[in-house]
């Protein structure tokens, strides 16, 4: 008599648990948004090409990135950005945040960059640095 009653109400807290989980599916979009100065600048996220900016990516993972950004008439920039993750996204709390929390919840992180213009080189200064890579060559040297 007992058993039967402990199985009917083991069963109905499972049967709550997974009605529970089926609504209340929460959600953490995780984006970073890409702006640069002057706009229009080709932009790599660890060696590959996301879009142009301004422009907004999803991540998944936190950590380091690696940025490459180009545009014809400017230096190429190359640097690191740290993406840490917000308080809700650390144990216990990200199970909450990413599986009971019934609303949408949005990291949003932006990046901004002033691309430098190009430096026009002179003849003689190509011409020098030429002859400099062809002795490292025939020489062997780096």
């Amino acid at each position: 008599m007992v058993s039967r009653m402990y199985k009917g109400v083991c069963n109905k807290i499972v049967m709550i648990l997974v009605a529970l989980a089926l609504i209340c599916q929460g959600c953490v979009e995780r984006t970073i948004t890409i702006n640069t100065y002057p706009q229009g600048a080709k932009i790599w996220l660890n060696d590959e090409l996301v879009g142009t900016s301004p422009t907004t990516v999803t991540f998944q993972w936190y950590g380091d990135y690696r940025i490459k950004i180009t545009k014809p008439g400017y230096q190429t920039l190359v640097t690191h950005q740290q993406v840490s993750p917000p308080w809700y996204d650390a144990f216990p709390f990200d199970f909450f945040a990413q599986v009971i929390w019934p609303g949408h919840l949005l990291d949003n992180h932006q990046w901004s960059f002033v691309l430098q213009q190009a430096q026009p080189i002179s003849h003689d200064e190509l011409a020098n640095r030429a002859k400099l890579l062809r002795q490292e060559l025939v020489t062997g040297q780096h």
